[in-house]
């Protein structure tokens, strides 16, 4: 019985070296997409909540704690990512025993990583908040939230690093399950403490916790079961230099991605205080709320392409990885058009999910309309850089990730308003898209010119 599951598992693996490349893209993406597309829609529906329940200071000052949030989502990340495209690239060279030692070293790296930023974070939290636009009348806010959100942002990083990584061994569907468990707890807990408990932000912060205690405890439970691919085992935690590298290189890429996010936040509310209201930060959350769903879709893709990428580069296979990679790229590529649009359309929709406040949901609709004009070419872009991260290329992963976020998003913040005023920072998010998008296009060109000269030719046709 054991041997035979052993073979399931392993099969389960080389299926990724002699699929149908459509099939493959569609079993490991459908599962991650809905998995990340629950946790979004539970983070949409979160903050509905927070909005009708306790009101647009309670959303502004929800806003005001996205930096936060984002870096601890980047240091997750940075094992998480690293971590699972390691292991994919390992597999397709049938080297399990380094898979397994990148396994267990990613475990040491969540744990301390964790405990760092969750006490640094615990000691400097106010000024921190203020020094991200905080104001008196949001402080409070956002105080509550990542005070008692703190305990549960490493559980988040170990549920989100492990599920990565049973992705990319085989294991799409448990992926999916794993979201599904914390999105399912935290959308029950969170009207129940928030609107019948009468906790406010509080209670949302710690129906999060709960939610994702029992995420990592089943995603934990995977790795300990013996019929899996990989799984922990006496003489793997033990942190190895070599390891460790190899994983914050490749996870570097997407984790830049997050702080970055955290650095566009900073410099986006202080300049919204200086230009505009906390109702203009409040704006900025509903924004964001949505195009984050919207990328989410597109990161479920790429998780699901980041296993097909990373074991047929392993195992030599140039036209099946090339092909994944044409895929999910027009597959974002139509998600994102669409979203787009909608959200160009009707603004004032999407802003009523979240508010009643009439003077929100005007400038929420003036956010919308000249934020999102260049949108639509963000699927290529995410992809792009997922995609040569799943081949282990970190400079040239992290290279696209500052493009959009931080060479051209960054200047233009600062340059923009001074001509534009409040107009001008939403005005640098399309600029810095169209900017992107033309860096991404001439690497990629460049990127399949080397990869078809340098692979022999039997096993790159």
């Amino acid at each position: 019985m054991n041997k035979t599951t052993q073979i399931s598992a392993a099969d389960k693996v080389k299926a990724l070296a002699t699929g149908k490349i459509g099939r493959l893209l569609w079993e490991y993406s459908i599962p991650a997409v809905v998995g990340v597309v629950v946790m979004s829609a539970y983070n949409v529906v979160d903050r509905i909540f927070i909005g009708q329940g306790v009101g647009t200071d309670a959303i502004a000052g929800l806003a005001i704690t996205f930096p936060v949030i984002n870096v601890a989502t980047a240091l997750g990340v940075l094992v998480g990512a690293g971590a699972s495209a390691r292991i994919s690239i390992l597999l397709g060279a049938n080297d399990t025993k380094n898979a397994e030692q990148v396994l267990g070293n990613s475990l040491f790296l969540s744990i301390a990583i964790g405990i760092t930023y969750i006490t640094l974070f615990a000691i400097f939290i106010d000024p921190l908040l203020r020094a991200f636009g905080a104001s008196d009348a949001t402080l409070p806010y956002a105080h509550d939230l990542i005070v008692n959100l703190l305990p549960g942002l490493l559980l988040t990083n170990i549920a989100f690093n492990f599920n990565n990584i049973m992705r990319a061994s085989g294991y799409p569907v448990r992926a999916m399950i794993t979201n599904f468990i914390g999105a399912g707890i935290n959308v029950v807990l969170d009207p129940i403490f928030i609107f019948v408990f009468k906790w406010g932000i509080t209670g949302a912060a710690i129906a999060t916790d709960i939610a994702m205690a029992c995420s990592a405890i089943f995603v934990m439970a995977h790795f300990i079961d013996r019929r899996t691919t990989l799984r922990f085992k006496s003489g793997i935690y033990r942190p190895q230099w070599r390891i460790i590298w190899s994983i914050i290189t490749i996870g570097a890429a997407p984790a830049l991605v997050n702080l970055a996010a955290s650095a566009i936040n900073i410099i986006v509310n202080r300049s919204l205080v200086q230009y505009g209201s906390d109702i203009a930060i409040a704006a900025v959350g509903i924004m964001t709320t949505y195009t984050s769903l919207l990328v989410m879709i597109i990161i479920g893709i790429c998780q699901g392409m980041q296993p097909i990428v990373g074991y047929n580069y392993g195992a030599h296979k140039l036209h099946r990885l090339s092909s994944a990679y044409g895929l999910a790229v027009a597959w974002s590529s139509a998600i994102v058009i669409a979203g787009c649009l909608f959200g160009m359309f009707c603004p004032r929709l999407i802003a009523r999910a979240f508010t009643t406040d009439i003077a929100l949901i005007d400038m929420t609709e003036r956010a919308f309309r000249h934020a999102l004009w260049a949108f639509w070419a963000v699927g290529f872009q995410i992809i792009s850089t997922t995609f040569f991260q799943s081949l282990g290329m970190a400079f040239k992963s992290i290279i696209l990730s500052l493009c959009r976020q931080v060479i051209f998003l960054i200047p233009l913040l600062w340059i923009l308003p001074e001509f534009m005023g409040l107009d001008g920072i939403w005005t640098a998010y399309p600029v810095s898209d169209t900017l992107a998008t033309i860096a991404t296009a001439v690497l990629i060109i460049y990127q399949f010119r080397v990869l078809r000269r340098n692979m022999p030719s039997s096993i790159a046709a």
